[in-house]
């Protein structure tokens, strides 16, 4: 919002790049290497995200990653802008201060669940419980935003999205469910769905926006029906988060679970 009016987007994203380059060198500088792991044959790689892709964690977990993780970033990153300004009628300056509102939340969230988990999970409390806990409340959020006849501000959307962080412990849950060989495997897969939930969720929200105004819809409207057929793909992964227990699948998981 500062910088724009002196640099233009390009030389923000310029800005952005050399963050980015900056953020490659401190780390190849300072981050210690790993030993060299040895070759694994192209078919062995297979067969290990076979596996993965049939373990019950992984199974119970991806329609969470795809719909709620990626509709986090998908909604922080595309669709919370609009919304302030095309349904809460937020001028641009405040959309852009309520975005960093909303980061801000985001970046404290993140943090807190660094700084607490080690102790949650000493006292016996598994991340599949907490996440149990936590996304009911960011369901109720949710629909609130959808249903309340005044449309949701900034704050609302930075509770939104930080009660929809507890989901962000599925991915350390994948990865300790394998042993050590199949954990980065395990993770570039779930990251995989992750980020196709970002894309699908972005681009179905868009569509479906599109269709309501096509047929005469005002922009509150479309955006309301949106998000609420949003909602209903998170109540259904959750549903399955419930249901889908490894013991249904027959198989045991990592005491991580």
């Amino acid at each position: 919002q500062w910088l724009l009016p002196v640099w233009g987007w390009r030389g923000l994203f310029w800005a952005v790049a050399g963050c980015l380059l900056a953020c490659m060198l401190l780390m190849w500088r300072w981050v210690p290497q790993d030993a060299a792991p040895a070759a694994v044959p192209a078919a062995a790689q297979c067969r290990g995200y076979g596996h993965v892709l049939t373990h019950p964690v992984f199974l119970r977990s991806a329609p969470i990653g795809f719909f709620v993780y990626g509709g986090l970033i998908a909604m922080q990153s595309l669709w919370a802008g609009p919304w302030l300004t095309r349904v809460a009628g937020w001028l641009p300056e405040q959309a852009a201060s309520g975005l960093f509102l909303i980061n801000v939340g985001m970046l404290v969230a993140f943090m807190s669940w660094g700084a607490w988990m080690p102790r949650l999970v000493a006292r016996g409390i598994k991340t599949d419980t907490l996440i149990a806990w936590g996304l009911p409340l960011n369901l109720g959020v949710l629909a609130w935003i959808v249903m309340h006849p005044t449309p949701a501000g900034a704050a609302l959307w930075t509770l939104w999205c930080v009660s929809t962080t507890c989901v962000s412990l599925s991915q350390p849950a994948v990865a300790q469910a394998f042993a050590a060989e199949l954990a980065g495997r395990a993770l570039s897969a779930f990251n995989l769905v992750i980020f196709s939930g970002v894309f699908a969720v972005q681009w179905g929200i868009g569509l479906t926006i599109d269709a309501f105004l096509a047929r005469g819809y005002e922009d509150e409207v479309a955006f309301r029906a949106a998000f609420g057929i949003f909602g209903l793909t998170c109540v259904g992964s959750y549903l399955w988060f419930l249901w889908a227990r490894p013991e249904r699948f027959g198989r045991q998981t990592a005491a991580a679970q």
